[in-house]
């Protein structure tokens, strides 16, 4: 099972380790990650591994929400992913 994790907002120092913290404390693994800094606006686009996750999706977003403050987060479940993006 995956999840994808969207963070996007003002660049600041950190915010892959805050996020890439947060997961390994849930037991999230990091299997893609994709970043870019637009001027002065982050984004990054990263595939977790939830299979072995010690927690619910939404604790996950709330503590990623508190670590990372300031930044629009976003996690969605693979499933949930794939629908909205079926054609």
């Amino acid at each position: 099972m995956k999840a994808v994790v969207t963070v996007i907002g003002k660049d600041m120092v950190g915010i892959l380790a805050k996020v890439s913290t947060t997961c390994a404390e849930a037991n999230a693994n990091v299997v893609e990650v994709t970043q870019s800094v637009l001027q002065e606006y982050f984004a990054m686009v990263m595939l977790i591994d939830i299979s072995e996750m010690n927690c619910e999706l939404d604790t996950l977003r709330e503590n990623l929400q508190k670590n990372v403050a300031g930044m629009t987060i976003h996690v969605m479940h693979e499933d949930i992913f794939n629908s909205m993006h079926r054609i």
